[in-house]
């Protein structure tokens, strides 16, 4: 799937299944490629993926071999992008090697009474009552700004102009 290569996804899909694979198994393969290779390139292999991942619970072998290779076929021809994968790897690492310093207080929820009066949530700009639903506003905490997670690819990029 990865490779984009359909006969070849149905070829060890067949391997697999000929082997006794568990389809559930399989299912949560076609799923974890959905969106760590196709990612933001075709959201709907997700969708796709996942609604195969019931079926097949539903349905059970025999049949569930016709849902596995609608799913991993769907997955092999989609367009291909990491970038959301790349982006959460980048941020684990930050986390967990670094200090990534403190959240801002405008971003925080105020749920008790007096955290307003310590700063919280106090000048926070709901994007939904701004054009197009965004707003310049401070998120990242400031020893991380300027950072980048996710970084787009030019698959994803040539789709956005698509539409």
């Amino acid at each position: 799937m990865r490779g984009s290569d359909p006969d070849a996804t149905l070829f060890y899909l067949a391997r697999a299944i000929y082997a006794g694979e568990d389809p559930m198994f399989l299912a949560r393969r076609i799923a974890i490629c959905a969106s760590e290779d196709v990612g933001m390139a075709n959201s709907m292999a997700l969708v796709v993926a996942n609604s195969a991942m019931q079926v097949i619970h539903q349905v059970g072998m025999p049949e569930a071999r016709i849902i596995l290779a609608h799913a991993a076929t769907y997955v092999a021809r989609s367009p291909k992008s990491n970038a959301a994968y790349l982006g959460i790897e980048k941020a684990l690492s930050d986390v967990g090697s670094e200090d990534t310093g403190t959240i801002p207080l405008h971003i925080r929820n105020a749920p008790a009474e007096g955290m307003k009066d310590e700063g919280y949530s106090v000048g926070y700009k709901y994007p939904h009552d701004f054009p197009n639903h965004e707003v310049e506003q401070q998120y990242l905490p400031d020893k991380m700004l300027g950072t980048k997670y996710y970084v787009p690819d030019e698959t994803e990029e040539k789709l956005k102009k698509k539409k």
